[in-house]
């Protein structure tokens, strides 16, 4: 029962001289994120400068405020607000290293950034339902699928029926690309992966209370069928992490 806790460890301090990754055996970095079609047809999001006093709460209110909650209404996210929240989670400041490494809105061990941001989309305004991908470089969206009938039912049910999942207007989903960080860290990537994530999910918490809206993360779901609802292999790409944000409604004082 306790053998996962050698993963808390860095596996690889104590014999460093010995560790060889990809990395020092100068085999490419991979791409900082995962490819799209040529000329495919992408939707342009709102400009970080465009939603600069978009926040009404300050850095304070937010954090004071900070709750998971369930309970959203049915009045749509604009296109800016989630604009807002994709850069706070997954935002390029810049690159660097020659174009292989972004600066971001949030840290990840070695600038890696092994995440890819996709989007359950349900009820944003100028934006159709369906499922999305995140360019985080381009600050743009991508659909990934044009279906529409049932992503509020699907994801819900992925989720082992917790209702509120697709109750919000979009639901985050965060995936991961394991040999981004395994490129450079090695045997100590799943703790790299399962920290910066967090770093991840707790801006989003607090973008939303800015913006007066709600969300609450859960990994309580179907790995096989989160895969398969985003079109990912599990393998060379995980789905992680799933969080829908929605516009506040009522009180939900669960932490």
């Amino acid at each position: 029962m306790t053998d996962y806790r050698k993963y808390f460890k860095n596996q690889t301090l104590p014999g460093m001289s010995e560790m060889e990754t990809d990395m020092m055996k100068r085999r490419p970095l991979p791409p900082i994120q995962k490819p799209y079609p040529a000329g495919a047809k992408l939707v342009d999001l709102p400009k970080p400068e465009d939603f600069r006093g978009l926040s009404t709460a300050s850095l304070y209110e937010a954090i004071a405020n900070r709750q998971s909650r369930r309970i959203y209404s049915d009045e749509p996210v604009s296109l800016a607000e989630l604009s807002f929240l994709l850069w706070c989670t997954q935002g390029v400041k810049g690159l660097i290293r020659d174009g292989l490494v972004t600066l971001r809105t949030v840290p990840s061990g070695g600038g890696m950034h092994p995440f890819e941001t996709y989007l359950a989309v349900h009820n944003v305004a100028e934006l159709d339902a369906g499922i999305y991908r995140y360019l985080a470089i381009e600050h743009q969206l991508l659909r990934v699928s044009r279906e529409v009938r049932t992503t509020r039912v699907e994801i819900t049910e992925i989720c082992n029926q917790q209702p509120y999942v697709g109750q919000g207007a979009a639901t985050f989903i965060w995936t991961v690309r394991p040999y981004r960080t395994e490129w450079r860290y090695g045997e100590d990537t799943l703790k790299d992966i399962l920290m910066s994530v967090g770093h991840i999910c707790q801006n989003l918490y607090l973008a939303c209370e800015g913006l007066g809206l709600g969300t609450c993360a859960t990994v309580a779901y179907q790995q096989d069928e989160l895969d398969r609802f985003l079109g990912i292999d599990g393998e060379n790409e995980i789905a992680l992490y799933v969080a829908p944000v929605g516009r506040i409604s009522g009180e939900d004082s669960i932490p």
